[in-house]
């Protein structure tokens, strides 16, 4: 008998100890199952179930009962460290992604901005054209200061004015009225007598040179192109033209 419950007791022992080599290889392949962490068994601390005479005298039901909860437990353990251990890792490797990928957003940004500014022609000023100056005014004309130049100042004007009237048309009453005197005066007529003499060239009176004055003329009655200028306008109101007056007006 008592070799029997020896036998049975070694054997026992050895289901204990084949029971932690379980959980340890159990630990091992749950470690494998996550990359990288081949080497996380090493840290897993599988606690040998230490077992005394009295646990030695359990049944076999009692013993494979704690053989299997010991070995799940160890499982559960070497899962709960694998999973964490795998986030770790994951968690690393997302945020070296991350920083790899900003550094590289940065580079680009950087290589735009200096492509921009080697594309950019330098913007040159193009000088400004010469201002154009003005063409000179025409020199006035020059009129002679005679009978002639006169008669021929008074004409421009005129036409300017449109008031009608020829070279030989003014001469010719101008002979008659003054002989070409651009001060004389007549004391002597109807005019004199009421205290408006006629004067100048054309022998205009006070009254009439002011009512037909030209405007840009002199309003000096004894000045010669304005005499003329307001006694042909005065001849164009009444007569159409002075080339039409061949006698006292």
């Amino acid at each position: 008998m008592r070799s029997t419950v020896s036998r049975h007791r070694l054997t026992a022992a050895h289901k204990l100890s084949a029971a932690g080599l379980t959980a340890a290889g159990l630990t091992a392949l749950a470690l494998a199952a996550v990359p990288g962490q081949a080497t996380a068994a090493q840290s897993i601390d599988v606690k040998h179930v230490a077992w005394t005479t009295h646990d030695a005298g359990t049944s076999d039901q009692e013993q494979q009962e704690r053989l299997t909860q010991a070995t799940g437990q160890a499982a559960d353990r070497a899962k709960t460290e694998a999973a964490a251990q795998h986030r770790t890792a994951t968690d690393a490797a997302a945020k070296a992604t991350a920083q790899a990928k900003a550094r590289a957003e940065q580079d680009r940004a950087a290589k735009e901005t200096a492509s921009r500014s080697q594309d950019r022609t330098p913007v040159q000023n193009t000088p400004a054209a010469p201002a154009q100056q003005a063409p000179a005014p025409a020199p006035a004309k020059a009129y002679g200061d005679n009978l002639d130049g006169w008669i021929n100042q008074a004409l421009d004007i005129m036409h300017t004015k449109g008031i009608p009237g020829t070279y030989e048309g003014l001469k010719r009453n101008i002979m008659r009225e003054s002989t070409g005197n651009p001060q004389a005066i007549n004391n002597w007529d109807s005019n004199a007598v009421a205290g408006i003499p006629s004067k100048g060239l054309l022998q205009i009176i006070d009254p009439t040179f002011k009512a037909f004055h030209v405007e840009g003329t002199s309003w000096d009655i004894y000045d010669p192109v304005a005499n003329i200028v307001a006694s042909c306008n005065y001849a164009a109101k009444t007569y159409g033209s002075m080339d039409n007056v061949n006698s006292a007006y």
